[in-house]
């Protein structure tokens, strides 16, 4: 038998704004604390500098984590222009310096024209990727760089907000796009497209998959909540543990098939193909039961669990 978890066991996402200046793991910590959740993860690092939306799931919806890391995200974002970093940020070396004040808004708007639609972008040596099992910011401490192959993106939209001239110049801009986008690097990108170097000097994701600014609740906040109303007001704040997966296909069965899919067998569901085809994902549900977790539809008209949300097991 596994150690039991220290701690309150719920389930549910809640939609913190991480605070600038701590990671997002500490984040978690401190959130995870004030619950006194016995199983919580984020979705999404932001780094230390960037604010904003960071989905926290606890329990069950753990699960189903994946499927926010795997969906589109917007940010706003002040690229400093004139000035480049070892970090393609605001926290990183400068390593060069340059005169941006000949630099117009047209000039920036239309080199950002570069970056919008299906792009291919090489990530930064500060981030999260491994290198032989090591990430990549680890080997940048170390001083060391490594080659690292350019992957796809979409940028689906990218506005240049407002631009302040000068020798060092700034563009707030606001940048819809998928999963794996580095802002950082489409900051130095920036820079470099317009010979003056470019970095990171704010950072803010407005949004997460379905999860918006307008959603979440700073630390501070979450803080006041759990002195005023202990848990119970906390708990309140909670969404679904299926909240992340609303884009997805939803299907009911029966009770019956419900037994049998949560106990992780292949269930039979006749209108399967008129929600998707063979592959592809879908939320399911009973009426007795709610949200029972998410299949995939095989070749045979069956839909088989990939993720049972066991709460719910009969």
């Amino acid at each position: 038998m596994g150690r039991q978890r220290k701690g309150r066991s719920i389930n549910g996402i809640l939609i913190v704004n991480k605070p600038k200046g701590i990671t997002s793991n500490s984040t978690l910590q401190r959130v995870k604390r004030l619950f006194n959740a016995a199983k919580a993860g984020h979705t999404g690092i932001l780094d230390p500098l960037a604010t904003g939306v960071l989905p926290v799931c606890f329990g069950e919806a753990t699960k189903f984590s994946q499927f926010i890391l795997d969906s589109d995200k917007a940010y706003f974002t002040t690229i400093q222009l004139g000035v480049s970093t070892s970090t393609y940020d605001c926290e990183g070396e400068v390593t060069a310096r340059c005169d941006a004040s000949a630099i117009c808004e047209t000039q920036v708007d239309s080199a950002l024209d570069k970056f919008r639609g299906d792009i291919m972008q090489v990530p930064p040596m500060v981030s999260a990727l491994k290198y032989q099992g090591k990430p990549l910011y680890k080997l940048a401490r170390e001083g060391r760089e490594v080659e690292r192959s350019p992957r796809a993106v979409s940028i689906y939209s990218m506005q240049l907000l407002e631009f302040r001239s000068g020798h060092v110049a700034e563009a707030d801009v606001a940048v819809h796009c998928s999963k794996g986008t580095y802002i950082r690097s489409i900051a130095d990108d920036l820079g470099q497209a317009l010979a003056c170097g470019g970095h990171v000097k704010h950072l803010h994701r407005s949004m997460a998959g379905p999860f918006k600014d307008e959603d979440s609740v700073t630390v501070e906040e979450l803080e006041d909540l759990a002195s005023d109303g202990g848990f119970e007001a906390l708990d309140s704040l909670l969404m679904p543990a299926d909240a992340g997966l609303q884009t997805l296909p939803s299907v009911a069965v029966d009770d019956n098939s419900a037994h049998y899919f949560l106990h992780g067998q292949a269930v039979f569901y006749p209108q399967v193909y008129q929600v998707g085809e063979q592959g592809d994902k879908v939320r399911v549900s009973c009426l007795a039961h709610g949200f029972l977790g998410v299949a995939e539809i095989t070749d045979d008209g069956r839909i088989a669990p990939r993720r049972v949300f066991a709460i719910n097991a009969l």
